[in-house]
């Protein structure tokens, strides 16, 4: 049995899939290459370039590979581009997860994992948060995640179909191994982003509100290394395949660092001083997110390897400065 991958050229999808490669497992990957790189995709995988919302296409791809699993992580991420284009996000996020759906369901994939959002919360009342706490997205982007969860709800509860969902928290680093990372031109992500203007990529780095309630004024974050969160996917994975229940679970350490403190931590682990502009807050930007962990750690027995900002930043250093040596030989 073979599991389908979309978004599998992408920063987050290509980690996944070099994990289910070395777990020894078959892998179709399903990218339109929008923002994701085909030499991202380890050469075991089987890639196929096109849109995960076409369902003739899914359908094909099941029925030839006889799909056991789907494992979404096609999609838009950028908080503040979906307030300048909801529809946009409301399209690539929402409705092509839909159709999705609806090829696994025609096609008999009974296994769906779907890459959510910490941004599904909105402003937090109380840090670390719980699945439990109240959904009130203050995004496009995190309602286009909150309705494909409500969509996946009511699919389960209709059909022969289980379900995980991962409320990512901020995904960073990169693959220890140097196999593959963070590789979007113009990324936001803010540890991408300071790693590159360590580098001389940038000539600065905007720091997007001081004025906080925070202990230094900037934004809290709960930054999880990729390399952790794919493997809370494989315990997805194992979890449903042994009849588990469909489960919303959140992904993250239950910690956070600031703005100031991931800057600063970059400056000292790479030796090398920038530029840092104060600017305004965004629209979006919630004050803090932090992540509460126990429910997957109880469920899946889930076990963070990678929980070290230093680490976490030294990887990301490291994909840089690989990126980098690519890019010159291209």
């Amino acid at each position: 049995m073979t599991i389908l991958v979309t978004g599998g050229a992408g920063y987050i999808g290509s980690h996944m899939v070099w994990q289910l490669v070395d777990m020894g497992e078959d892998v179709v990957v399903l990218d339109s290459l929008v923002t994701g790189f085909a030499w991202a995709i380890a050469p075991e995988a089987k890639f196929v370039q096109g849109d995960c919302g076409d369902m003739a296409l899914v359908g094909r791809l099941i029925a030839e590979h006889q799909i056991e699993a789907i494992i979404h992580f096609a999609g838009s991420i950028v908080v503040p581009e979906s307030v300048a284009d909801p529809l946009g996000y409301y399209l690539n996020n929402t409705s092509r997860a839909r159709n999705l759906i609806e090829a696994a369901v025609k096609g008999g994939v009974r296994k769906f994992i779907f890459s959510s959002t910490a941004a599904v919360y909105g402003t937090l009342e109380k840090v670390p948060v719980a699945e439990t706490a109240p959904l009130l997205p203050e995004s496009p982007y995190g309602r286009s995640k909150l309705m494909v969860e409500m969509i996946l709800a009511d699919t389960a509860a209709a059909h022969d179909f289980n379900y995980v969902a991962l409320r990512y928290f901020n995904v960073s680093g990169a693959d220890p191994a140097g196999r593959t990372g963070q590789s979007t031109a113009g990324a936001t992500h803010l540890i991408k982003v300071a790693c590159e203007t360590a580098l001389g990529k940038r000539s600065a780095i905007t720091v997007y509100g001081t004025d906080y309630p925070t202990p230094d004024g900037t934004c809290v974050r709960d930054y999880i290394h990729v390399s952790d969160l794919v493997a809370a996917h494989a315990d997805a994975l194992r979890h449903l395949r042994s009849g588990g229940e469909s489960l919303i679970a959140n992904c993250g350490y239950g910690h956070g660092f600031s703005v100031f403190d991931v800057l600063d931590t970059v400056k000292r682990v790479s030796g090398r001083d920038f530029t840092v502009v104060l600017g305004d807050r965004r629209p979006g930007d919630a004050i803090a997110v932090v992540a509460s962990p126990e429910l997957i750690k109880a469920r899946f027995g889930w076990q963070p390897r990678y929980d070290d900002l230093d680490g976490i930043i030294g990887n990301a250093l490291a994909w840089e400065a690989s990126l980098s040596r690519r890019n010159q030989r291209e």
